[in-house]
């Protein structure tokens, strides 16, 4: 059984606790957009974690199931949903391919690796969802390859707007294991941060490509 709120918690503990997942108010970080940011979120640590690699493995399978039900062949985003997707490929038994960030500059010049039929039912993985940007790239990319994109799944997503306008703008479902409220809420219940930062965390959310100037 896929309980959500369950789960959603256990994500957030998991990536806080092997500091996946860094939280700063005070000493904030800068993005590679040049955003400034309260939080900083690196899931490959996931990978040098066998027992939350394993959960995480089994619960974004259980997810696909859920929101998506059968599929024919996992793709992963690259780079950090490579890994992952392999791992969640192996759990249900699937045929894997990736999508570069741009095609090969070389040999084939391919955009997507791997073996793809054309009319294959596929579900995308990524590691996190900020924008959207980056992972509907993706999906556009199997689309014009004749795949039909059934959804995308991901560890993590900041609940940005924009990634909500983004993935309706696509027609493209999606879902996550975690999320920013979750991982707020969780993080000062557990001491990781003090409940006086949860409205300056929030308010970072509301309007990140601001915050802080």
């Amino acid at each position: 059984m896929y309980n959500k709120s369950d789960i959603e918690l256990k994500v957030a503990e998991f990536l806080l606790q092997i500091k996946a997942i860094k939280l700063q108010p005070n000493n904030p970080f800068t993005w590679a957009s040049g955003w400034k940011s309260p939080i900083y979120c690196d899931n490959r640590i996931t990978l040098s974690h066998p027992s939350v690699r394993t959960y995480i493995r089994q619960k974004l399978a259980q997810l696909i199931q859920e929101e998506f039900g059968t599929v024919d062949v996992i793709a992963g985003v690259a780079t950090a949903g490579i890994p992952q997707g392999v791992l969640v490929a192996q759990e249900l038994g699937l045929p894997f391919i990736y999508v570069r960030s741009k095609a090969k500059e070389h040999g084939t010049g391919s955009l997507i690796e791997g073996e793809i039929i054309e009319g294959q039912r596929v579900a995308v993985i990524e590691d996190l969802i900020s924008t959207g940007k980056s992972s509907l790239q993706a999906v556009d990319a199997l689309r014009k390859a004749g795949l039909s994109v059934a959804g995308l799944v991901a560890i993590f997503t900041y609940g940005f707007d924009q990634a909500e306008d983004n993935f309706a703008e696509a027609k493209c479902r999606y879902a996550t294991l975690s999320n920013y409220s979750t991982l707020i809420k969780y993080a000062a219940d557990q001491s990781f941060i003090m409940q006086n930062d949860i409205d300056f965390l929030n308010r970072w959310r509301q309007n990140p490509a601001e915050w802080g100037k």
